[in-house]
């Protein structure tokens, strides 16, 4: 019996990780997600809709085992395959380019919709992130990355975040550095998780172990004190003075990426760190992110991942920026709009229902009261009344 009560004052109870949002909260959501899609079609980005599921190949192209861990699988039962709700959208906005659209000119597209995560990570720690983003295919030239990170930039200060700061960075460097090296695959994995820590004395041990010679091992060994402003760019170039020609090319890029992105977003500050290598399993290029003071994890992040669309068939340059819809949302400083409505009080009077079409063709939102109802205008998030006065219908304040 103790069991069936309880079991009954839970069901209210969710998974841990995710959330529901109630009205206020989805409305201001809602307001945001509008915003964003118009703004994103004012820039050239046309809408796609994925689906939630597919079979898992596809889901995780190109992605790396990080992914695999984040997809929650199930079986079709149609035709036995292993399925996979998705836990990115990008797999399948790649594939949606590669495979379908087709196109030999670049093209922009956009994105907005539910992920599920079987761990928490990242945004806010949620597991039911709702992904809004942007891709750029078939441009390899810095003009797209600094288009999407301009367009990143202009998202989170639309949905009214402050004292935003990106932090850059460019994979490259890292990997041709572990191939002028000769690290095995298991030397680079091993590499890659105390590169993340920045643990300086465990990287040095470890290229000491594997008889890494110089310069290559002092090169990689410095690469986790190359972060902060734009003074950094010029040590690493120093620094890599006799590197091959694949690392000094990986720095002209993000140099050149620097510099045009100050041009365009200069009032924010820049942040430069030479081993931070998130997505270098799928990342090809630079990489960036959004941060807010008060705020460990990333708001945003993006950069290029020419590789992704392989699978699909054609390996378009490519280059985008995601975020947390919910996170944005719950970091804004916009707050919501003013609430607003009419109320209709009872009335049998035969001319009310074209009225309120009226009204609601106009735009504006209509609350009819119902028989036996308790309540007010501000109740019900309306500010104005329709009354009628004489044989004229008339919207006076509440």
């Amino acid at each position: 019996m103790v069991g069936s009560v309880t079991k009954k004052n839970e069901r209210w109870l969710l998974p841990e990780g995710i959330v529901e949002l109630l009205p206020e909260q989805a409305q201001q959501l809602e307001q945001l997600r509008r915003l964003l899609l118009d703004n994103f079609n004012r820039w050239g980005y046309e809408l796609v809709m994925p689906p939630l599921m597919e079979y898992l190949e596809s889901l995780q192209v190109g992605t790396g085992n990080d992914l695999d861990l984040q997809t929650f699988k199930l079986i079709d039962q149609l035709t036995g395959r292993l399925m996979g709700i998705r836990a990115d959208m990008t797999p399948q906005v790649a594939r949606i380019d590669a495979h379908i659209l087709k196109r030999d000119v670049p093209t922009r597209l956009c994105y907005i919709g539910p992920v599920l995560h079987t761990k928490s990570s990242g945004f806010e720690r949620s597991r039911s992130p709702l992904q809004v983003g942007a891709e750029l295919y078939g441009h390899a030239g810095i003009e797209s990355d600094v288009e999407i990170l301009r367009l990143m930039v202009e998202t989170l200060m639309q949905a009214g975040v402050e004292n935003i700061h990106i932090d850059l960075g460019h994979v490259g460097i890292y990997r041709e550095l572990v191939k002028e090296a000769g690290l095995s695959a298991d030397q680079e994995v091993t590499l890659f998780e105390a590169m993340q820590r920045k643990a300086r004395p465990e990287i040095d041990a470890c290229l000491e172990q594997w008889a890494v010679k110089a310069p290559a091992r002092e090169q990689l060994s410095s690469l986790v004190d190359l972060n902060g402003d734009n003074s950094v760019l010029a040590k690493a170039s120093k620094v890599f003075v006799t590197a091959g020609k694949g690392v000094k090319a990986a720095l002209q890029n993000l140099i050149q990426i620097a510099e045009l992105a100050e041009r365009h977003i200069g009032q924010l500050p820049l942040y430069f760190d030479l081993a931070e290598l998130r997505g270098y399993r799928y990342q090809t290029g630079v990489v960036f992110a959004a941060f807010v003071p008060g705020h460990g994890q990333e708001i945003a992040r993006g950069g290029r991942y020419d590789a992704i669309g392989e699978a699909f068939g054609r390996a378009r340059p490519a280059t985008g920026f995601s975020a947390d819809l919910k996170n944005l949302v719950s970091l804004s400083q916009k707050g919501m709009l003013a609430a607003s409505g009419i109320f209709v009080p009872l009335s049998d009077n035969q001319t009310l229902d074209a009225q309120v079409a009226k009204l609601r063709d106009q735009g504006e939102r209509v609350v009819l009261m119902l028989p036996g109802q308790q309540g007010a205008a501000a109740d019900f998030g309306c500010d104005r009344v329709l009354q009628q006065n004489e044989n004229v219908w008339e919207v006076v304040s509440a």
